[in-house]
């Protein structure tokens, strides 16, 4: 190892300093061969202990990896790539980080050097030589798509211009907006603008107002703005409007002799009290030989809604339905979602079906699957249902009884198997008419949710298995789940230690058997809600996929989606190709199932990101009335600006900034996922229980800012 002589040249460049300048030097000029010497009349250096330094330099710089040694003494950068492509993730301070599967790690790109590129874009980026131990670093040289040109923000205006100041946090830039393209755009007013024009040497993109939102702190407003920030629809077009209009709802003789008729057959739909559209029912009935034949009937939403219809490209785009806290924007017009294709009860309805012949131990002994036509004879609440299955009394008995001890045993065989219980509490909104939050109520899984949750799986199940085990090698639309990555796993264990909990206790555990036993251990604690979201967290995401690879959540080695086409269209590109293959055609190629299979999984994405912005919404504005008012707490999550704590009683997150501590100097240990004061050695760390102060609740930005008192 070269000695590294003094610290400092004659004229006071620190070694760290000096490396980076002869870094420099060599990548201005990446073909070019240099000695020390001619490092050293670059840099002006004419000391010969600085010029001993930028020899050692050199040396190590070639050990490291990122300089190369063409000749003796003679040294060049080390060009390890060239262009690669990724996804821009930017930040507030207009820098961004390039993500991409070329590389291990992000690539880090200064604002100047992103060249008009923003948040999401999909860019092509040239690389700069690599120092070992550094980030790798590059500039963009084109943006190959635009992630969005749409964005959602204030309406600013001056006496010659005006501009829209983004809502969205990874937006740096305020558009600029002519007056003449303000569209009826009053000051103050939220507003969506389109980016029409950007000049790399304008520090602004130039934008037109595409639609008026109103004014901000109104209820309409505000759930328009984040469908509008996700770019997710609020409405039907006319046209589309018009063209669900035009399909016939009448059942002619002609699609009844097609179909199995199960009218007779004692049939109900178990669901929300406030749902409005209603695409699975349950059948049963008792077989001669004693078995129990169990009808899942689905929707068949793809009888009316034909290949190439207005209504079947805007249901493609849509991908799924839209759940805020006070509305569902529906993937269907109304007129299929809550009429045509709704399985009302009391009416006849075209269905879609997967039957089974089960034994008394809930074990399939046959199956068929293909088109039907029901009438649902009672429509349950889960809490009539419920009550149903507490009391053993009520509409239809015999056969909600019968499933629910069907569907528990389903269920106790899918954990034996290697299941993950998961059951996150969902929140729920008291809203006036004004849509003002009065409280917050959280909805808890019953028996009864269980006893639909369980006969929907097993026929996404078995469709699943049935083209995937009998029809092997056709193409056809899976519901995937990997294997959580194991550092998370490890990182997750590490972290409920603080608890007194344990993830594995010796080899022979399973993860899915340990998680199950940790998250009973759990139940009703106050660490429940943080333990569980991390536990999720730590799991991989489900997407869609013509490619299986079976879902591990489930511990299913096929599963679909097959139950829900009124709200999810790859329930619609199942139904299509069970259609095809069970009239033996040929549905068409992969590679269009698969680009569909990607378009809904993002869709999925953007829907689940806009429901929890509008949850948060409403929390805060729950919370603004609660200034000055003290709640006990969980810290939720730990970052180098501060802690977030979620309140017990209604789980509403706010930060508590780092500067607000102000008995220490506190420093962000990522590691421990704790902050620790410097002088006290005190620690604040994920999962510690605290009292805090609401001091601030902004609506704008949906954040809440807290304080800690007593603690």
């Amino acid at each position: 190892m070269s000695k590294k002589g003094k610290a400092r040249t004659d004229s006071g460049i620190s070694r760290e300093s000096l490396t980076g300048h002869i870094h420099a030097a060599l990548t201005k000029n990446p073909e070019q061969g240099f000695n020390y010497k001619q490092i050293a009349k670059r840099l002006n250096i004419t000391d010969s202990p600085g010029k001993q330094m930028i020899s050692d330099i050199l040396r190590d710089l070639a050990r490291q990896g990122g300089v190369q040694e063409v000749s003796h003494g003679k040294y060049k950068i080390k060009v390890a790539r060239g262009y690669i492509t990724g996804t821009v993730d930017m930040t507030r301070m207009g820098y961004g980080f390039i993500s991409t599967d070329d590389l291990e790690d992000d690539v880090f790109v200064t604002a100047k050097n992103l060249k008009t590129a923003l948040h999401g874009d999909k860019v092509k980026v040239w690389l700069y030589a690599k120092r070992k131990g550094s980030r790798p670093e590059g500039e963009v040289v084109e943006i190959i798509e635009r992630w969005r040109t749409s964005f959602v923000g204030t309406i600013e205006i001056m006496p010659n211009f005006a501009f829209l100041i983004p809502d969205n946090k990874n937006m740096p830039f305020d558009l600029f907006i002519p007056l003449s393209k303000l569209n009826g755009a009053k000051q103050g007013q939220k507003a969506v603008a389109k980016v029409v024009d950007w000049d790399p040497k304008s520090k602004n993109p130039v934008a037109e107002i595409i639609n008026v939102l109103g004014y901000p702190g109104l209820h309409e407003t505000e759930m328009h703005a984040i469908l509008a920030e996700f770019e997710l629809p609020y409405s039907f077009t006319e046209e589309v409007e018009a063209d669900a209009e035009k399909i016939p709802g009448e059942i002619t003789s002609e699609d009844i002799k097609e179909r199995r008729d199960f009218r007779k057959i004692p049939t109900f739909t178990i669901d929300p009290a406030d749902a409005k559209d209603f695409d699975d029912a349950l059948s049963l009935r008792q077989l001669e030989n004693g078995n129990w034949e169990a009808g899942v009937h689905i929707a068949d939403v793809t009888h009316y809604v034909k290949m190439g219809s207005l209504v079947e490209e805007e249901a493609k785009q849509r991908a799924t339905s839209i759940y805020l806290v006070d509305r569902v924007v529906p993937m269907l017009p109304e007129r299929l979602s809550n009429h045509i294709c709704s399985l009302n009860p009391d009416e006849d309805k075209l269905t879609y079906s997967a039957v089974f012949e089960l034994n008394d131990k809930s074990e399939v002994i046959d199956e068929w699957f293909g088109r039907t036509i029901i009438n649902s004879d009672k429509r349950f609440s889960y809490t009539e249902a419920q009550q149903v299955i507490d009391t053993g009394d009520g509409d239809m008995k015999e056969q909600v009884t019968v499933l629910h001890r069907l569907a528990q045993q389903l269920r106790t065989k899918r954990f034996a198997t290697g299941a993950f219980a998961f059951e996150k509490i969902e929140v729920r909104f008291e809203l006036d008419e004004a849509g003002k939050p009065l409280g917050i109520k959280f909805r808890e899984m019953g028996t009864a949710n269980q006893l639909i949750e369980e006969f929907m799986l097993l026929a996404n199940k078995r469709v699943a298995e049935y083209v995937g085990k009998k029809l092997k090698g056709k193409t056809f639309v899976y519901r995937i789940h990997d294997k959580p990555d194991p550092e998370k796993i490890s990182n997750f264990s590490h972290f409920i230690t603080r608890f007194g909990y344990k993830l594995i206790e010796d080899d022979k555990t399973s993860l899915p058997k340990a998680m199950n036993k940790l998250l009973h251990s759990v139940a009703g604690k106050k660490e429940q809600n943080i333990i569980e979201t991390l536990a999720l967290r730590s799991m991989a995401k489900a997407i869609y996929s013509t490619d299986n690879i079976g879902h591990y959540g489930l511990s299913f080695k096929y599963y679909t989606h097959f139950t829900s086409p009124i709200r999810r269209y790859p329930d619609m590109m199942v139904h299509r190709l069970m259609t095809a293959y069970l009239a033996q055609e040929n549905p068409g190629s992969k590679d269009k199932y698969e680009k569909l299979c990607d378009h809904s999984s993002k869709m999925e994405r953007l829907s689940a990101e806009a429901e929890r912005a509008s949850v948060k919404y409403k929390q805060v504005e729950y919370m603004s009335d609660k200034t000055g008012k003290v709640f006990e707490g969980v810290i939720s999550g730990v970052t180098e600006w501060g802690i977030y704590v979620e309140i017990v009683e209604n789980q509403c997150e706010g930060m508590i900034h780092i500067r607000e501590l102000a008995d220490d100097f506190y420093e962000y240990d990522e590691e421990n996922y704790c902050i620790k004061g410097r002088s006290t050695g005190k620690v604040y760390t994920l999962g510690d229980r605290v009292n805090i102060e609401v001091v601030k609740a902004d609506l704008q930005k949906k954040q809440l800012d807290y304080r800690l008192v007593n603690n």
